[in-house]
């Protein structure tokens, strides 16, 4: 009896102390902000032929173009991840789920990223079957198919992970799923910024991943509630 309450005692203290056991990642208000842009001549992308797929067709007004390389005005490229790729201190899995959509016979967003062990929902908007293909080598692979009006399919990673998916009935489907292991992460939009927030003091290295380009690093140093620029530029070609 004596031993369990002096166990009961320490595991109290503990608790009572805020050990790191038990503490959540700490939080700060820093923040990493910039623009992704590209030198060079991007390669020129193709617009998709949804002829076989008329239900498609007809939810696009204009033909819809690979986004393989999406740029944008100022030479702003699109669709890139910037996170923290070291230096990071811990994220928990945030409770709100990710999701992921098959409209129009297109990914949206065409690049999602999310945090390992957070839940992902995959949806099917359209009046036609999709079949999903993540085609993943460190996570299980899935193939499953998704009939028009069925419930969304259910799954999380539980390794970090860039992950190609498609639809093996849609050929120009495509997209990725980006497994990381920090919730600090940002999409670059169409004028090519990101923002990553909430960011402790600390030292880091910041990460650029491009599907069809190398990825770059820079390291940064921020002070509570310091906020810093840091931008990239992608050398790019057709």
């Amino acid at each position: 009896m004596q031993t369990r309450y002096s166990i009961a005692l320490a595991v109290a203290a503990l608790l009572s102390r805020g050990s790191s056991l038990f503490a959540a990642p700490p939080t700060g208000s820093g923040a990493i902000t910039g623009k992704v842009t590209y030198t060079g001549t991007p390669p020129r992308m193709k617009p998709i032929d949804m002829s076989k797929e008329p239900s498609c067709a007809r939810q696009h007004a204009t033909p819809v173009l690979d986004q393989t390389v999406a740029t944008g005005p100022g030479n702003a490229l699109q669709w890139v991840v910037v996170y923290i790729s070291a230096g990071d201190q811990g994220s928990t899995p945030p409770a709100q789920v990710v999701k992921y959509d098959q409209k129009g016979c297109q990914y949206i967003p065409h690049v999602l990223p999310m945090l390992v062990a957070q839940e992902l929902e995959i949806y099917n908007h359209d009046q036609t079957s999709h079949n999903i293909h993540p085609l993943a080598k460190i996570n299980p692979e899935f193939n499953k198919s998704q009939p028009p009006g069925a419930p969304p399919l259910h799954t999380r990673y539980e390794n970090a992970e860039f992950i190609p998916v498609k639809c093996n009935i849609h050929p120009w489907m495509h997209g990725y799923f980006v497994v990381l292991n920090t919730s600090h992460y940002a999409l670059s939009g169409p004028d090519g910024g990101f923002d990553i927030k909430s960011l402790p003091a600390g030292k880091y290295t910041v990460t650029a991943w491009q599907e069809q380009y190398p990825p770059q690093s820079q390291q940064v140093t921020l002070g509570e509630g310091e906020t810093k620029t840091v931008n990239f530029v992608f050398k790019v070609s057709p």
